[in-house]
C-alpha cells in the first residue's frame, strides 16, 4: 500500500492557503471600502452642517462672526509663530 507523499499533500495545502488568504483580504478590501466610504459620506454631512451654521451666523451676528474669527486667527497665527 504507497501512501501519499509529502509533496501531494503539501501542494493541495498551499493552494487551499492561497485561496483562503485571497478571499480573505478580498473581504477585508471590500470592508475597507465601505467604511471609506460611510466616513467620506459623514464628513460632507458635517462640512454642510459647519457651512450652513456660519452662514446663518454671518447673517445673524455679522460683527461677532468677525470678532470670532479674528480671535481664531490671532491664536492660529501665536501658535504657528511659537
Amino acid at each position: 500500500m504507497a501512501s501519499p507523499s509529502a509533496s501531494q499533500y503539501g501542494s493541495g495545502t498551499v493552494e487551499d492557503l492561497k485561496s483562503k488568504a485571497k478571499q480573505t483580504y478580498d473581504e477585508a478590501s471590500d470592508r475597507a471600502q465601505e467604511i471609506a466610504g460611510q466616513a467620506s459620506r459623514q464628513a460632507g454631512e458635517v462640512a454642510s452642517t459647519v457651512k450652513s451654521a456660519i452662514d446663518r451666523s454671518v447673517k445673524d451676528q455679522p460683527v461677532t462672526t468677525l470678532l470670532m474669527a479674528a480671535a481664531v486667527g490671532f491664536v492660529v497665527g501665536a501658535l504657528w509663530k511659537s
